[in-house]
């Protein structure tokens, strides 16, 4: 399991060939919350994202992301959702089931495997983390996404 923020920026590469293909920059999302792909930031002088199917995945490992053959990479069509790109997730409200306010989503924890996201890291602010900590919302059941706001059924802990 990891975050977002530990995936951000890790190459890409290709196992056949050894080179590096590009390195992710967001997760794209179903409106269920069950992550779709990744976004991959490709070239060097004319930067170009392509969506890489997670089922296309050979690994992930602690320094970098493996894939069979850069083929994999398609061209981006219109996601449901990511992170922080196109419909993006990040930033927005997070209400649980019950109608409580949970925060702001500030990055998510998933099975990188299953692309299963198991958790949501929450903000109340800059302020409220430094004095609070970090806030973590577990749940196992699919989110619903919706134009104004997350709802989740928050896990008992």
């Amino acid at each position: 399991m990891r975050t977002l923020t530990l995936l951000r920026g890790q190459p890409v590469f290709e196992t056949k060939s050894g080179m590096k293909i590009g390195e992710v920059c967001d997760l794209c999302m179903a409106n269920s919350g069950i992550v779709t792909g990744l976004l991959i930031r490709t070239g060097v002088f004319f930067k170009q994202t392509r969506f890489l199917d997670i089922q296309k995945v050979a690994s992930f490992g602690a320094d970098g992301v493996m894939i069979e053959d850069q083929h994999h990479l398609e061209k981006l069509d219109r996601p449901e959702y990511t992170f922080a790109h196109q419909n993006s997730l990040e930033g927005k409200l997070m209400i649980s089931k019950s109608g409580d306010s949970l925060g702001l989503l500030k990055d998510v924890y998933f099975q990188e495997e299953l692309g299963t996201i198991v958790g949501y890291e929450i903000t109340d602010g800059f302020f409220s983390d430094i004095t609070e900590g970090k806030q973590v919302i577990h749940s196992d059941k699919p989110i619903t996404v919706g134009k104004d706001a997350i709802i989740v059924d928050v896990k008992e802990t």
